[in-house]
């Protein structure tokens, strides 16, 4: 930097990142002026937050309806087994192809007009939610040191949607449970013009605008940036931060997509793609769209079971929200990993003794049992940390197509889990639970081994230390 003005070198070397790593923050002593890393909670920041969290709760419904529509949609509807699979692998097929465009989308018309976007088409076919950037959003407007908290409460209302579709599905129609998820996509559409862009999306459309010879914006990012912090709070350091390091990344070439798969960005790309698929490989997704199937398979009441399992989840995520920015990431991922996998192992060791003709009595109970504490540790941890990271991770030239790829690897690794598990769980139920515990133990592997840490850490340090 020279005298305070852009950047001259197009690259972000070791010198430019040992910088992002080692700037300390600083307080305005003297003053009620504060630093805007350790800011309070404002009502914009809260009220931005609480916006986008109706498209979380929107997603919650979605993940949690094919459970108990199962039975009425297969009996009103005459289908089959496999044709039910196929009915729910079709919101991950959506979502996998929505993934494909959601990153450039963000990167066009910003995190909050991509959100906007998805609650429109969502209210109309209830099937392309995932466009939404919620976390990415969440993480670029939160100071670091509540970033966490906020992004996995994320998860706690996804958690309230599928936990009140699954209580729901017990009472109402799968007609009327569908006609409900649209409520909070309505809200999130009105509610959507009131709150700011992301000030990181704000200065990456700042040189866009500068390129072509445009003025009129350069104050947007602060506008925002001080609207999120306070009035009362000096944005300056985080303001100079995000400008910097954006306008080192907007110096480099246009981002392709296979310069996703340069040497810099292998760590971010083998961190952000690999949780995604070890997260559906080790069943969560398919363990929440047939709960109702494997109780019924266990001689288990479902409506008892997925009441329970939708309850637990609960409490389980504000668990994981309290100790997202305590505990850290990647001890948390961990954690749950090991939990996840001793859950699976309890299945599938009740239904090996099902088949075996051995302690039948005690199949349901242990099912029961495995499948409740799957859920409440997946909870905890693995259900919303991934998406966490992966908001964390990519640096700001690269996060359009990087968010693109996690997503697509997620929700095409999820369709195809989902639209198996009917043929896996008829071929050896027992078999399915173990391979969905070697995944949770390979995920326990791969997290210790290459997930960073980023609690405590500003987007720019995490992103400048990865690359």
């Amino acid at each position: 930097m020279e005298n305070g003005g852009h950047a001259t070198i197009p690259l972000l070397d070791e010198e430019t990142a040992e910088n992002f790593s080692n700037r300390e923050n600083s307080n305005i002593n003297g003053g009620c002026i504060t630093h805007s890393d350790s800011s309070s909670i404002t009502i914009v920041l809260i009220f931005s937050v609480a916006v986008v969290f109706c498209g979380s709760f929107t997603f919650g419904c979605v993940l949690g309806y094919s459970s108990p529509a199962e039975s009425g949609i297969m009996d009103d509807l005459g289908l089959s087994a496999a044709e039910y699979s196929v009915f729910s692998s079709i919101m991950t097929l959506g979502a996998t192809i929505s993934g494909v465009v959601s990153g450039k989308t963000a990167d066009v018309v910003s995190p909050r007009g991509s959100m906007w976007l998805s609650e429109v088409f969502c209210s109309v076919g209830w099937l392309a939610i995932v466009f939404a950037q919620v976390p990415m959003y969440i993480s670029e407007i939160t100071p670091k040191n509540v970033r966490g908290a906020f992004a996995s409460a994320h998860m706690l209302v996804l958690c309230c949607g599928f936990a009140m579709t699954f209580m729901l599905g017990n009472i109402v129609s799968w007609r009327i449970l569908a006609l409900i998820g649209t409520v909070p996509c309505i809200l999130h559409i009105l509610c959507m013009f009131f709150i700011p862009e992301s000030p990181r999306w704000l200065t990456i459309d700042l040189w866009i605008i500068v390129k072509k010879a445009k003025a009129g914006r350069g104050k947007d990012l602060e506008v925002a940036l001080q609207r999120l912090r306070g009035e009362n709070t000096d944005i300056s350091q985080e303001s100079a931060e995000i400008r910097d390091y954006t306008e080192i990344c907007q110096r480099l070439p246009a981002t392709k997509f296979l310069d996703l798969f340069q040497q810099k960005y292998a760590h971010s790309l083998i961190v952000g793609v690999g949780l995604m698929l070890l997260q559906q490989l080790a069943g969560s997704n398919a363990i929440s769209c047939y709960a109702s199937s494997i109780f019924e398979l266990a001689n288990f009441s479902s409506t008892f079971g997925t009441t329970t399992v939708a309850l637990i989840q609960i409490p389980a995520v504000v668990i994981g929200v309290l100790l997202a920015d305590r505990s850290g990431r990647r001890p948390l991922l961990i954690v749950s990993a090991i939990g996840m996998c001793l859950s699976c192992v309890i299945v599938g060791i009740a239904f090996l003794l099902e088949d075996l003709d051995e302690w039948k009595e005690i199949t349901p109970i242990m099912v029961l049992i495995g499948i409740v504490a799957y859920s409440a540790i997946y909870s905890v941890g693995f259900r919303g940390l991934p998406w966490v990271i992966i908001s964390e991770i990519y640096p700001v030239n690269i996060k359009g197509v990087g968010g693109s790829l996690a997503t697509f690897a997620v929700w095409f690794s999820s369709t195809v889990v989902i639209y198996a598990f009917n043929f896996m769980i008829d071929w050896n139920p027992a078999g399915t639970f173990f391979l969905f515990a070697i995944f949770s133990a390979a995920t326990v592997v791969f997290t210790a081994i290459l997930v960073p840490e980023t609690k405590g850490r500003t987007l720019e340090e995490i992103q400048a230390s990865m690359t």
